[in-house]
């Protein structure tokens, strides 16, 4: 239960959940920063918040590390601009007399569901994009399915059936990142390890580049949180 905040040196209030746990021994630290900026902390039962308190205090600066390493959410409105896909789009509520040139999303409804309306539109623009991707990789490595989710703890994953499960967060990353995410998952199909043969097989399917797309997404992934 949130009954406290973690505030920033910027004065910005971070939310504390205490979550009592029976059998833990330790106060335990997970700051969150999507879908919502966060703090979760599992204490043991009879541990008082006081103390947990202190401990959060003893990691200030760790905390205050991530939550400021950490892209604040951008509301988007009518009329912005985002990039996806590697390329510009204007976002509007309603197709309206635009640009014909320019690229753009329109998407309609009430005005308050705005947000949520244009994030239904880039995960479907998102799964057309990745079977566009797939469509030269070898039928015996393509997924039995496609789910398109919003996950904070991995890009994707793939399941022993053949399932590919993909953030639709890539839509924010560069082309070839997304790409990167789509066959390390698809080299999966194959080899479901990361052994010398999986990462063989991913270099096949890429080309040049997989570290150099690895290390992008460990610097620069929580970026790619900063909508929605």
């Amino acid at each position: 239960m949130t009954t406290d905040h973690f505030i920033m040196t910027d004065g910005e209030r971070i939310p504390i959940v205490y979550t009592a746990k029976s059998g833990a021994r330790n106060i335990i630290l997970r700051p969150k920063i999507a879908p919502v900026r966060e703090l979760h902390v599992s204490i043991p039962r009879l541990t008082p918040v006081s103390r947990a308190r202190v401990f959060i205090e003893e990691k200030r600066r760790w905390l205050e590390r991530i939550f400021a390493r950490a892209p604040q959410k951008v509301k988007l409105r009518d009329g912005d601009t985002i990039n996806i896909f590697g390329e510009e789009y204007l976002i509007l509520h309603s197709a309206g007399d635009i640009n014909a040139e320019q690229k753009y999303i329109a998407v309609g409804g009430s005005p308050e569901f705005f947000e949520r309306r244009l994030r239904d539109k880039i995960k479907e623009m998102f799964l057309i994009r990745v079977k566009e991707i797939l469509k030269p990789v070898p039928q015996a490595l393509r997924p039995s399915r496609i789910v398109v989710r919003d996950t904070t703890s991995r890009w994707g994953s793939c399941s022993s059936t053949g399932t590919i499960s993909l953030s639709y967060r890539l839509a924010f990353a560069p082309p070839d990142i997304m790409k990167y995410v789509i066959m390390h998952e698809l080299a999966h199909r194959k080899h479901m390890d990361h052994s010398p043969k999986f990462w063989g097989l991913l270099g096949q399917l890429y080309g040049p580049g997989v570290e150099r797309a690895k290390q992008w997404l460990s610097k620069n992934g929580q970026t790619l949180h900063r909508y929605f």
